[in-house]
């Protein structure tokens, strides 16, 4: 699982909006000085900017009214125009921050500065590649080589997002969802013209990527337009506000008259573009790609390790938790094969299969709401926030879930006007064995990204809004996995073996996708070596391991953000735990975490740092 599943920045849309940045340091504890109150105008200067080039972002976080009301009825440019202002922006954005005196900051506001010049440095390498994430992704936190694939472009998030994200209240949000229809048009014409672009430069997805993206294209125009969702979703909400109006004539011929003809233009341009695509499954192959990879991967982990550095730590890490799972499959009875083979057969138990059927995948769906009910009273002990951190479950929607991660998050809006919402993919049940689902529910819900999330949310007023327009992936993936350690920390799977078995397994999972990314972008692994090798190690099934794969093809570097975030959690856990002894507070220290907001591992150690020192100050 992961956060909402596009990372280029052209989908910062949902990636950055559900991501965050640094926010209120626990340290801080003084009245801001003159200094720190010129700095924290200039960050309300660059959330502003990043805002305006970012409408989706306004809606994701609950902002479109008062001064960004214009905003609920666009999205974002995603043409060679806005590529530019994007990289005008942070080039701006670094020289403002070059201008500013950091010493003179209070500690708080030098973690946020640190964090910001991250982010921009980051976007100001990536604006150097003729393709991919450009200057923004070192806000939306990842890279994103192809303009469209399996889980990114408009086809496969502006539905969604304007189902799921687009309040419709009165006439006017009715209005602004048409004018957003017609926008989608606007990006399928744009992201056809980078396609054509980089088809040009040699950058097309491998040959099984396109044949997925060109199926989902193709499957999303053959619907009626009155049966799109873009359609259906406008027109029941509005009957349910009592909204007047023929709010489905006029979207349908919104998608017949605009959006179908220039998925036309796109199916068409993809097709051609693709026609001889490679089955080379790296980066390797792209121009400049060894270079483009190594970004890639500085964006995922926000460290500096090799490949070859974060391929050995998955291997090892890999050995030492496939040894625990076999102690703990013994203690059941299984001793026979391998561990991954011992795992295959346990998901393939009827005792942990929901049937696949809508009876089924409503089952699983109660079963995950039990989950977090079961998980709440463990919070009180990993934390002292006293958060709500409300979250609603779904299915990821059946016309996006051949692509679609298994799992992700949607945070809350910042207004309280959405909770959180957690999707799971049921395009089959079996994707799903029920002993894994405590430990998705920990990873996605609580205390992992609905709570990191809920604390941007219910204490927005303290927080700069810079804090909810960037992402760094390591540290909100790295928090999440850390999650899922502290529910089996406090007794979740004491009386539940299959389900601290399903634990490990995603810790193992975590581990080996280290050596699968890297693989994959650096050491010329194919499609089918990394699919049998996370088969085999895992015990994961081969379909949902392929999906895996093809995810790791077009968001290379997101996959290594996982286990090298927790890694370093716990080795700053333990330095806490060292030098606090007995004042060390596991729920001081995790909100320690959670409140610094999201930030690179660098500027993690810092905030660590500051924390302790503010324990010994008492």
């Amino acid at each position: 699982m992961t956060l909402s599943p596009a990372f280029d920045r052209r989908r910062i849309l949902q990636a950055g909006a559900a991501l965050a940045a640094v926010a209120a340091a626990p340290m801080a504890r003084a009245a801001p000085s003159g200094q720190d109150n010129a700095f924290r105008t200039t960050l309300d200067a660059f959330a502003d900017e990043i805002v305006r080039m970012s409408p989706e972002q306004a809606t994701s976080l609950g902002i479109d009214k008062g001064r960004y009301a214009a905003l609920k009825s666009q999205l974002s440019d995603l043409s060679p125009t806005g590529d530019a202002e994007w990289a005008a922006q942070v080039r701006s954005m670094r020289r403002r921050l070059s201008a500013v005196d950091r010493a003179s900051l209070s500690e708080a506001d030098r973690i946020r500065y640190d964090t910001v010049l991250y982010a921009a440095d980051r976007g100001i390498e990536g604006a150097g590649f003729s393709y991919g994430g450009g200057a923004g992704a070192g806000f939306s936190g990842g890279a994103a080589p192809y303009v469209i694939s399996q889980q990114n472009g408009a086809v496969t998030s502006v539905p969604e997002f304007l189902d799921s994200q687009h309040q419709v209240r009165d006439a006017a949000d009715a209005e602004a969802y048409l004018a957003r229809v017609s926008a989608f048009a606007r990006q399928l014409n744009e992201e056809t013209a980078h396609i054509r672009a980089d088809a040009g430069r040699g950058v097309v997805p491998p040959d099984f990527i396109a044949a997925t993206t060109l199926g989902q294209l193709q499957g999303f125009r053959a619907t009626p337009a009155g049966q799109q969702r873009l359609v259906t979703s406008l027109a029941s909400r509005a009957q349910k506000a009592g909204i007047a109006g023929d709010w489905t004539a006029r979207c349908t011929k919104l998608v017949e008259s605009e959006v179908y003809p220039a998925l036309d233009r796109q199916i068409a341009a993809f097709s051609a573009a693709t026609a001889h695509a490679s089955h080379t499954a790296g980066l390797q192959r792209l121009p400049h790609g060894d270079a483009f990879y190594a970004w890639a991967l500085r964006l995922g982990t926000t460290t500096t390790q090799s490949p070859a550095e974060v391929h050995k730590i998955g291997l090892e890490q890999n050995r030492a938790i496939q040894d625990r799972i076999d102690g703990l499959l013994k203690k059941q009875g299984l001793t026979q094969g391998t561990v991954g083979e011992r795992v295959q057969a346990l998901n393939k138990d009827p005792r942990f299969l929901y049937p696949n059927t809508d009876a089924g995948r409503a089952q699983l769906i109660a079963y995950l709401n039990d989950c977090i009910a079961r998980i709440r009273p463990i919070l009180p002990q990993v934390s002292h926030l006293g958060l709500k951190a409300d979250v609603m479950v779904k299915r990821v929607p059946p016309d996006i879930q051949d692509g679609a991660a298994l799992g992700y998050m949607n945070f809350a809006a910042l207004d309280g006007s959405r909770p959180a919402i957690y999707y799971v993919n049921l395009k089959s049940t079996s994707l799903w064995p029920k002993y894994q689902l405590p430990t998705l529910t920990a990873h996605e819900g609580i205390p992992g990204h609905t709570w990191q999330g809920a604390y941007l949310a219910e204490h927005h007023a303290e927080i700069p809004l810079i804090t909810s327009l960037m992402g760094f992936n390591a540290f909100v993936e790295g928090w999440a996995l850390y999650s899922e350690q502290l529910v089996d920390e406090h007794g979740l799977y004491a009386e539940d073996p299959f389900g601290q078995i399903g634990y490990l397994q995603a810790q193992q999972f975590r581990a080996c996708r280290l050596v699968a990314d890297t693989g994959l972008h650096s050491m010329g692994w194919s499609r089918e070596q990394t699919v049998a090798f996370l088969s085999e190690q895992t015990g994961k099934g081969a379909d949902a391991m392929t999906s895996e794969t093809d995810r790791y093809c077009v968001a290379p570097g997101q996959a290594c953000g996982y286990k090298t975030g927790h890694n370093e959690i716990l080795r700053l856990r333990e330095k806490a735990r060292t030098a606090l002894g007995p004042r060390f507070d596991l729920g001081g220290f995790d909100d320690a975490v959670v409140k610094t907001g999201g930030v690179p591992l660098t500027v993690l150690a810092t905030a660590i740092d500051a924390y302790i020192a503010d324990v010994k100050r008492g």
